[in-house]
């Protein structure tokens, strides 16, 4: 199969509902951090707003922000990041009663056959067939390194726990199907001490048998990098040559760790302060045209919350964003669709295997 980046196709701003349409309302937020009441909450699709009688386009959007307009674009601004005076949209329609329109059907997608829609299967499950969606998957890769995308991967900490998925990950981000990592203090600091101890949760990576006093290995690991300082330091004074974090430093593909309030250490690049954390991951979703979220729950939903279903290029096209959500659980990749990322495309399965399959398709 060969793989096509469906046209974004514009509203028709020649119909009378848009014409007749009013001036959205702006209103200066009261105070910092605090938006006037009635506030417009953007969504993760297209979103257009009336302004001195002509439609402006919102070329960027993430979930529980609101819109900001300066006198020449609109901005989408999380609460926290308001300041008093900012000219926040306000209105909650949606089909530009209020000056606000949101485009829901932005894509030139291929029609469905017509006929009944029953199907026994409506959600994602253990019994779902995958196979297409491996091979679009593919493709897509493909063609996201051969274009210019910028593929973000979130990551939990099961792929370190194996060595030929630690192994498989490198090749991915060695060959360019990688342009930055999300994750957790978790993935870096097991993934890390399979490098330097050859376990992970005091686990060998390769026979699954635990090692003794393994349960200090991770501890040791943690405190060593930080006597080197940085990971990147630790890699090099301690020879290290393999693994998901030594690839992505080694390809200088950057990472963000986003620490817990559990995080042993936490290694020193984790960001201990979510919302500083939140910042630079939103640094990487802003650039992304393609989100692969696996076996991490909470950083997958973060993360999606965070990513608006289109990403508009530099030379203008806008394109839609692709989400993918792996994990072994039916219920953590189809909660994601429950907490708004209607993008979201799950697949169950083992994340290991997964990786490992991906790998093989795509780097030999």
């Amino acid at each position: 199969m060969s793989f096509k980046i469906p046209k974004y196709i514009e509203p028709d701003f020649n119909l009378e509902k848009f014409i007749k349409a009013p001036d959205v309302v702006l209103v200066e937020a009261p105070r910092d951090k605090a938006a006037p009441d009635n506030y417009h909450a953007m969504s993760i699709y297209p979103e257009y707003f009336k302004i001195n009688g002509e439609w402006v386009f919102a070329e960027e959007s993430r979930m529980d922000t609101v819109a900001v307009w300066d006198g020449e674009k609109i901005h989408t601004l999380e609460f926290r990041n308001l300041h008093k005076g900012d000219k926040v949209v306000v209105g909650r329609s949606e089909n530009a009663e209020e000056g606000i329109y949101v485009h829901f059907n932005a894509w030139d997608e291929e029609e469905q056959e017509e006929g009944d829609l029953f199907a026994f299967r409506q959600g994602r499950s253990r019994e779902t067939g995958f196979t297409y969606d491996y091979e679009g998957l593919i493709e897509l890769l493909k063609h996201e390194r051969d274009n210019g995308g910028y593929v973000v991967w979130v990551m939990g900490p099961a792929c370190s726990f194996d060595y030929q998925s630690r192994i498989a990950f490198g090749k991915l981000v060695e060959d360019g199907y990688c342009q930055a990592l999300l994750a957790g203090n978790a993935l870096a600091t097991h993934d890390l001490e399979g490098a330097y101890l050859g376990t992970a949760l005091g686990s060998d990576i390769v026979t699954q048998m635990p090692h003794k006093l393994g349960h200090y290995n991770h501890l040791d690991l943690i405190n060593k990098v930080c006597q080197y300082g940085s990971i990147k330091d630790f890699i090099e004074g301690e020879k290290i040559k393999n693994g998901i974090i030594y690839s992505c430093v080694k390809a200088d593909v950057p990472f963000v760790l986003t620490g817990s309030i559990r995080d042993d250490g936490p290694l020193p690049e984790v960001f201990g302060n979510a919302y500083e954390g939140a910042n630079e991951m939103r640094k990487h979703v802003r650039k992304a045209t393609t989100v692969i979220g696996m076996a991490t729950m909470l950083h997958t939903i973060a993360t999606g919350n965070m990513t608006p279903s289109f990403r508009v290029l530099e030379d203008g096209t806008v394109r839609p964003v692709y989400f993918y959500a792996v994990d072994a659980s039916e219920f953590v990749v189809n909660k994601l669709s429950d907490r708004g990322s209607l993008s979201a495309k799950a697949m169950v399965t083992n994340v290991q295997d997964f990786v490992k399959y991906l790998s093989k398709e795509l780097c030999e």
